[in-house]
């Protein structure tokens, strides 16, 4: 038995944001149908919680797969050469367990979680949407800039980091990828004072996104935040906005943009309106109005990782891509 090994860089190559938009799409209904198992994440915490290494397993009946992902969670990381998560997928096929493949985790992360934040933009942001707000400049910030871009019309673009010369760097490099000016701005308030999509993507462990600061009309891809201990929004920005998750599970146990309010009673359970794979199965109404706040929280799903191993597995089958290690017993 042969398995499949793909490194950063080839993933990168096979897992084209434009082919990831679809793919999460239907991952999405997949589970909202049952055809797929998502159970919570066990996260070991390291002493001080100096990071963490979680573990995210899955199941799903089509594509025909399963397997999980382990990857490390390191917040210090961020400003320097090693990204803030690092691990690999781990690809099985269904019927008699056997290992397929094993893909880097850390670009299949960047790339899956900007294209589910696609697909809820393209569900809940004004069809008209087309000034984009970015917090943080990181891996996310610029896989986001990416994916709104396919998402919406975009028109005008603005960045805001903690440190300013990496909004600078970012700004450089990611408007002559995309041929776009990118404005620098000198605060978030400042970056997101009447913009119609706003996706936040730091390591923030308390809100740096205050509910006052947010226009009618607005969606909010809040992404930094995957543990219960930390929040990028307000209590206000979260009372304040319709809320969509990914899986109403996984908010409920894991998301602190969702437990930090509910702890202090201004919201409870209700407050979720739904799971994006409902309002694409039909069964739930997205955005109602142009004037109401949209936000989705993303914690991100192993079905997304599964679904994304598969696809970049099936690909490289094709064009030749990766490398065969010998497996056998």
């Amino acid at each position: 038995m042969k398995v499949l090994v793909v490194n950063p860089a080839e993933v990168r190559q096979l897992l084209l944001m434009n082919e990831c938009i679809p793919i999460m799409e239907q991952a999405l209904m997949n589970l909202g149908r049952g055809e797929g198992i998502n159970p919570l994440r066990p996260v070991m915490f390291l002493p001080e919680k100096v990071g963490a290494l979680g573990m995210m397993p899955a199941y799903l009946g089509e594509p025909p797969a399963m397997g999980a992902k382990i990857v490390s969670v390191m917040p210090k990381n961020y400003g320097t050469k090693y990204d803030s998560h690092q691990g690999v997928v781990l690809l099985f096929e269904n019927e008699h367990g056997s290992l397929l493949a094993m893909v880097d985790a850390s670009e299949i992360t960047a790339i899956r979680t900007a294209a589910v934040s696609a697909v809820a933009t393209r569900l809940l942001a004004r069809p008209d949407a087309s000034d984009l707000a970015i917090i943080g400049s990181g891996v996310q910030g610029a896989s986001h800039l990416e994916a709104m871009l396919l998402a919406r019309p975009i028109d005008r673009i603005r960045i805001w980091s903690k440190t300013g010369s990496n909004s600078q760097l970012f700004s450089e490099r990611e408007g002559a990828k995309f041929t776009r000016h990118i404005e620098v701005m000198p605060s978030v308030e400042a970056t997101v004072d009447g913009a119609d999509i706003i996706c936040t993507t730091t390591m923030a462990p308390q809100p740096i996104l205050m509910g006052d600061w947010l226009a009618p009309g607005v969606h909010i891809n809040a992404v930094g935040s995957s543990i219960k201990s930390t929040r990028e929004l307000d209590t206000a920005a979260v009372v304040k906005s319709r809320l969509f998750v990914d899986r109403r599970e996984s908010t409920l146990n894991e998301a602190g943009d969702f437990l930090f309010p509910k702890a202090e009673g201004a919201i409870n359970d209700d407050h979720i309106q739904g799971e994006l794979g409902e309002i694409l199965l039909g069964q739930i109404e997205g955005r109602k109005t142009v004037e109401e706040i949209t936000l989705f929280k993303s914690l991100g799903l192993g079905v997304e990782d599964i679904a994304s191993a598969f696809h970049i597995y099936e690909k490289a089958q094709q064009s030749g891509t990766g490398t065969w290690i010998d497996w056998s017993s």
